[in-house]
């Protein structure tokens, strides 16, 4: 290609950024028609954007927007074609590509957001990974097929495309490109800040549409599925407006995944920026939907897409679920994380501060730490180039922990993160973002006191080095199952290395908080509380607390009570529904049991809708100074909803399927409804039920029609007035219909690498 015009881009970039912004050419002109140029001057006819084969190459061709859009990852090439009114002759034309992004009022070549390129001979170097590159990889009469390629660093955003052409001796046309250009994070690609090596991986945290959220406590774990919907309408165009509009990133930034994560950690939630989902932690759901009763993300960001209004309502699950799918749609590899006895350190101390009244009642007023009974956040992947190399050259890159629930404000916003998770298990807590918050979720010390009023000193209860940050758990690889992610995040409880880094940690915290044990001149009496296990809601169930005591001469007498109350997941306790007080004595090297029972009917009208209950038990050894006081959470289980396909599940053929239900309490269900989404139901399905007798089950049908071969998943939730948060799904295999046949480009064009990830 002739080199008259090299100079050509940088001077069409100057007289366009010198012109008034209603003036600026990428901006003003249209498709060039022949009335109104002369036939001289090489103009663009059309563009095909090869949308099938680049999808394919980017791994995109599943996003619902690729029916409209080119969606492309940067740092590699996707291929075009321009169609030209004319032969195209390199001696006297030359051809420039202007990129912008489309939100961006001024754009700047110095912010990156700004691209011209001047295509190259040939592909076979097509520049730095860091700069844009386009070649012209065949040319043939009055068509031109090239590659670009986008920089890996480049914003990720909606980018339009301006084509200028130019005439040696004068004059020039431009052609604007009429559909969008969506340009993502790129997993695939090494010189990605997101790269993820491993195949398997890539499919899990970037391709897969619909995971598993644990929930529950740590006694009895419930996995629930969520339906990320990554690549469902709209979806797309709303991750990618959120962070110019409520994370409010500038776009010259959008290219730098800590910058993205730490703005989407704020903008999931509507505390200070309107963002996506109000959070309501009280049991009145009035003018929304309850956080138990969302099944996935779609319907939520497609809400909040459409009203640009906070969707009501949700809690740290919903929060982590539409993090989780707008992290995915933007090419950032992420996972949901739910940590069991989790705590939440309102003041930097590192510890759990539970003061106890007279009464043996925690007293919410003076307790501003809780503990959750579970809580759950997101991590993900990318390098901290940010945080340098830490101590013993450690690495901070790989999980970083975001999460989008508004517990305590982080440089004046409700977010956490990013923060290293290999900073949170080496006790780095000043390393930016949180990581000290993160470590006390996971590693906090839980000390109880007891407050005998406002002018009398508090005396130190117990203190407790292993009650936090129990089963940390995420989805497995391409599994069903639980990954037990708790290493990770901190050493084995009860070694030197645990209590060590927890020693560190300290030294780096500076509040005044002390840390000392309870009792250490008396073990003659221990104390241990069990509760039941697999306890079905409509059950009774039982507390109990064996007292041993281990002299060999000395009989003790115990006092105390048994208390159990309903609770918030979030820790804070409801009603009381049974207390026991208890007098027993002990003989030496003897054991004696206190028992409660407690019964449906104590329990059932004071149940919150996640089934949890703070059992806890105080004691005092008469004759002695010795005060016990300990705390569990506790769950029944609700029933699982049951689906069935009636005949073989085949790619765009209908089949029919049945969700059933069986009633669990010793009441009948009246006026529920079934909710049911999966892939290919573009509107959640929803089925009332008028009555489920006692013992007796509830049945739906409906026609399924699978969208694509492959795994896949149907999701149900199921509410009444007497029973809610309700959840089952399915897990199947769809086979492909014998009509589809192999994409014929595959072979007609010289594939840019081979696709090597497909959604399995």
């Amino acid at each position: 290609m002739s080199t008259w015009y090299s100079n050509y881009l940088p001077n069409w970039l100057n007289r366009m950024w010198e012109q008034p912004r209603h003036l600026s050419p990428y901006r003003s002109v249209r498709p060039a028609t022949e009335n109104s140029i002369t036939e001289d001057i090489l103009g663009v006819i059309s563009i095909d954007l090869y949308l099938e084969e680049n999808h394919d190459e980017h791994h995109t061709d599943f996003f619902s927007a690729a029916k409209e859009a080119l969606i492309v990852r940067r740092g590699e090439p996707f291929r075009m074609r321009l169609n030209f009114n004319r032969p195209f002759n390199p001696n006297r034309d030359a051809i420039s590509f202007i990129f912008t992004v489309a939100d961006e009022k001024k754009p700047s070549p110095g912010h990156g957001t700004l691209i011209g390129i001047v295509p190259r001979d040939g592909i076979d170097n097509l520049g730095d990974p860091l700069d844009w590159g386009a070649g012209i990889e065949e040319h043939e009469g009055q068509s031109l097929q090239l590659l670009i390629k986008p920089s890996v660093t480049c914003p990720v955003a909606e980018w339009k495309l301006d084509i200028d052409t130019k005439l040696l001796g004068g004059g020039s046309r431009s052609f604007v490109l009429p559909r969008p250009i969506y340009i993502l994070f790129n997993p695939w690609c090494p010189n990605d800040q997101v790269y993820m090596p491993v195949r398997d991986k890539r499919k899990e945290y970037v391709l897969h549409d619909t995971t598993l959220i644990w929930r529950g406590s740590y006694n009895r774990l419930r996995p629930s599925v969520w339906k990320l919907g990554q690549f469902e309408r709209h979806v797309l165009e709303c991750s990618l407006k959120l962070l110019g509009t409520i994370g409010r990133v500038p776009a010259s930034y959008r290219g730098d995944p800590v910058r993205v994560a730490r703005a989407l950690s704020a903008a999931v939630n509507s505390v200070d920026d309107d963002g996506v989902i109000l959070g309501n932690w009280t049991e009145d759901f009035s003018g929304g939907t309850a956080p138990t009763k969302w099944i996935g993300s779609t319907e939520i960001l497609q809400q909040f897409y459409k009203t640009q209004k906070p969707v009501k309502y949700g809690q740290c699950w919903n929060f982590s679920g539409v993090l989780t799918t707008i992290a995915r749609a933007l090419g950032i590899p992420s996972r949901i994380v739910t940590c069991y006895s989790s705590a939440h350190d309102t003041q930097a101390s590192l510890t759990v501060d539970i003061f106890i009244d007279h009464n043996n009642k925690k007293m919410d007023a003076e307790t501003t730490d809780s503990i959750w009974n579970y809580h759950v956040w997101n991590e993900v992947w990318m390098t901290r180039p940010d945080l340098g190399v830490g101590p013993n050259g450690l690495n901070y890159d790989g999980w970083q922990v975001v999460d989008g629930t508004p517990q305590e404000a982080s440089d004046n916003m409700y977010r956490v993160g990013p923060a290293s998770v290999a900073a949170v298990k080496n006790g780095e807590i000043l390393r930016s973002f949180d990581c000290g918050f993160v470590f006390s979720e996971v590693n906090a010390d839980k000390v109880y006191w007891r407050y005998n009023g406002p002018f009398q000193p508090i005396k130190l209860l117990r203190k407790d080095t292993l009650a936090i940050g129990h089963l940390i758990s995420t989805k497995a690889v391409l599994k069903w199952e639980r990954d037990d992610i708790t290493n990770s995040y901190k050493y084995e409880e009860r070694t030197d290395e645990e209590r060590n880094v927890m020693l560190k940690a300290l030294k780096q915290s500076r509040h005044a908080f002390s840390r000392y044990y309870l009792n250490d001149s008396f073990n003659e009496i221990e104390f241990d509380m069990q509760l039941g296990d697999d306890i079905k809601i409509g059950e009774n169930f039982a507390v109990v607390v064996a007292i041993v005591n281990r002299s060999l001469q000395n009989p003790y007498t115990a006092t105390g009570q048994l208390n159990c109350d309903t609770a918030l997941y979030t820790g804070l306790n409801g009603q009381e529904v049974k207390s026991v007080n208890f007098e027993i004595e002990i003989q030496p090297e003897a054991s004696e049991y206190v028992r409660m029972e407690v019964t449906f009917e104590d329990y059932y009208k004071k149940l919150t809708s996640q089934a949890s209950f703070n059992i806890s038990c105080s004691a005092v050894v008469k004759d002695t100074d010795y005060e016990y006081f300990a705390q569990d959470d506790f769950r029944v289980r609700k029933p699982d909803i049951k689906f069935s396909f009636q005949g073989d599940v085949v790619a765009k053929q209908p089949v029919d399927v049945i969700v059933r239900l069986t009633n669990p309490l010793p009441m009948p269900l009246r006026k529920g409804t079934f909710h049911i989404e999966g892939p290919g139901i573009e509107k959640p399905l929803r089925f009332r039920i008028a009555e489920i007798p006692v013992g007796g089950t509830a049945a739906s049908t409906f026609k399924y029609v699978p969208p694509y071969a492959g795994r896949a998943s149907l999701l149900a939730k199921f509410s009444c007035k007497e029973l809610d948060d309700v959840d089952g799904y399915l897990h199947y295999e769809v086979r492909p219909h014998p009509d589809d046949i192999i994409n014929p480009y595959r072979s007609s064009h010289n594939i840019i690498r081979r696709r090597n990830d497909v959604i399995a």
